[in-house]
């Protein structure tokens, strides 16, 4: 029953995108509950997937690569949400 980190992050991961079984969803949040620094990049990277949602469902031109407004707002949106 007991996970790594690494495995931790990886069932993290698949969690987010609803691919992990119950069974690992189980055995993360145990390791979570036990682990602060696999809990805060679970924090972290739900931050960043939402971000990221948010920027592709944003109205803001489809192009390449992030223009300097859109780098301005992930940062802020970034800080605020790992200060809260």
């Amino acid at each position: 029953m007991k996970l790594t980190c690494d495995e931790a992050s990886a069932i993290c991961d698949k969690s987010q995108y609803n691919e992990a079984s119950f069974w690992e969803k189980i055995k993360l949040r145990v390791h979570l509950f036990l682990c602060k620094k696999c809990g805060l990049y679970a924090k972290q990277n739900k931050i960043m997937s939402t971000c990221l949602q948010k920027l592709k469902d944003s109205e803001y031109p489809k192009t390449q690569h992030l223009n300097q407004d859109e780098i301005k707002y992930l940062e802020q949106e970034l800080k605020t949400k790992i200060e809260s």
